[in-house]
């Protein structure tokens, strides 16, 4: 098996001149040290399916270190949690936060690279704005984990990039250390409608599917390349200590876009494909196997209850609203038990996502809705496994599930103190945690830090 190569991530092809062999806009994340805190006597939703009722939750060094009754908290401070719900910090797999930024003007709208059908040479982590006061709000909501994504105007529109959810003046100190990049990709009517507006392809769906298929093969062409070079560079080594003759061979040159399509197919990014109808997704489902990639997760998907046996078998997951639809054709034949249907089968994934700056701020009411629609639906949804929609779920999908996501020992401490059940409409965060330290608490909302973008502005605004 020829060798592959974590392509503009890490170690692009050793001995390629001009390429470091470091992570590119590598992390620069550093956890804030946080105190050795036990909550106690709380309902627990551990994000495994698991409710412990009257159960205590050990935090020290920014890991869980424990769950479960009665636990000892020498040495710890004491949280007392009586009455209230703790979940797993809530992660969201499908933001605009910081490229989408508010305020909302021209100047700071960097989502969409709305030049050509595929931009993946993209990274939506070069447009983030980290002053975007979306993250404080979202951080109010519970959300410790996002994924910020390019927009939906292109075919294939970029590398997404999965964050931690704290302040910070630059990106990479928010670039969640060790999570792969997403791919994104966009099927159905955006891509038709911003290229087949302006007399350019794809202006049809199958015009859509031909451009996919296009640049998956230019990258396939590419990948081969890179392998005879691969081969060739080993054959050189072994020679050109014997042979003076030897020369090095010619690598090929670095192609952007093709770099992320090939790391797309090595499995080393997740694929994330905005797609509405049922239809569409058999045919992306399709696309995939012809070129050898997975698709971690649809988004959007109205229409993902018609084959949520399909993708439950495929291992995908479906990324979707409570109850928005309507608002174009593709969205028109969406039902409110969606999510509960896409997550009814065995192994089946559902996840509650925002694509909004206000809906990330209440993630937990909308799979309440989710919940309630299911259950008159005839299906049993506990609290305890819904909240894996909005928790170990779009963990699972971000490639990230061995380290948030569910609240067990060693993984990372993102905790949510929740005021009451956090499926109901009165349901507010108490206490965020972010690797054990508190990061939002609602009774000192003045000691937490705030975008910069947002001080010193005197009420009624200055000139």
């Amino acid at each position: 098996m020829k060798r592959r190569f974590l392509i503009g991530l890490a170690l692009v092809l050793p001995g390629l001149p001009g390429v470091a062999d470091t992570v590119p806009y590598g992390s620069t994340y550093q956890a804030r040290p946080g105190a050795p805190t036990l909550i106690r006597n709380a309902v627990v939703l551990d994000g495994t399916g698991r409710r412990l009722d009257d159960a205590d939750v050990l935090m020290r060094d920014g890991k869980v270190v424990a769950v479960g009754p009665g636990l000892d908290a020498t040495g710890a401070s004491v949280v007392d949690a009586r009455g209230r719900w703790v979940t797993p910090g809530l992660v969201d797999v499908h933001s605009h936060l910081g490229v989408y930024a508010s305020p909302g003007v021209n100047a700071a709208q960097d989502g969409n690279e709305a030049t050509d059908p595929v931009t993946a040479g993209v990274w939506a982590e070069h447009s983030v704005w980290p002053q975007d006061p979306g993250f404080q709000t979202a951080l109010a909501g519970g959300v410790t984990t996002l994924q910020v994504l390019p927009g939906s105007a292109n075919l294939i529109g970029g590398r997404g990039v999965t964050l931690r959810n704290v302040h910070s003046t630059t990106y990479q100190a928010m670039k969640f250390p060790g999570a792969p990049q997403g791919l994104k990709m966009a099927c159905g009517e955006n891509p038709k409608r911003v290229y087949g507006s302006h007399d350019r392809a794809p202006s049809t769906r199958m015009g859509n599917v031909a451009g996919y298929r296009q640049a998956f093969a230019d990258a396939q062409d590419y990948r081969n390349q890179l392998d005879k070079y691969q081969d060739e560079l080993a054959a050189y080594e072994k020679k050109k200590g014997k042979d003076k003759d030897a020369k090095p061979p010619v690598p090929p040159k670095r192609d952007l876009r093709l770099e992320t399509l090939v790391a797309a197919m090595n499995g080393e990014v997740q694929v994330h494909i905005h797609c509405y109808r049922s239809d569409e997704m058999a045919v992306m489902l399709d696309l995939a196997k012809e070129f050898g990639f997975k698709v971690a997760a649809f988004h959007h998907g109205v229409e993902a209850y018609k084959l949520s046996d399909r993708l439950a078998a495929e291992g995908v997951c479906g990324a979707l609203w409570a109850d928005w639809w309507g608002f174009k054709m593709e969205a028109y034949d969406a039902i409110w038990e969606n999510l509960a249907f896409v997550d009814a089968p065995k192994n089946g994934c559902a996840i509650v996502h925002s694509d909004s700056e206000e809906g990330i701020q209440r993630l937990n009411q909308e799979a309440a809705k989710s919940m309630v629609r299911g259950e008159r639906a005839g299906l049993a949804i506990p609290p305890e496994r819904a909240v894996r929609w909005i928790t170990s779920n779009p963990a699972r999908a971000l490639g990230i599930a061995d380290k948030v996501g569910t609240l067990e020992p060693g993984k990372i401490a993102d905790v949510v103190v929740w005021n009451g059940n956090p499926f109901s409409v009165y349901a507010l965060p108490d206490l965020v945690y972010v690797d054990g330290a508190v990061a939002y608490d609602r009774k000192a909302p003045s000691s937490l830090p705030r975008s910069d973008f947002l001080l010193g502005q005197p009420a009624g605004g200055a000139r």
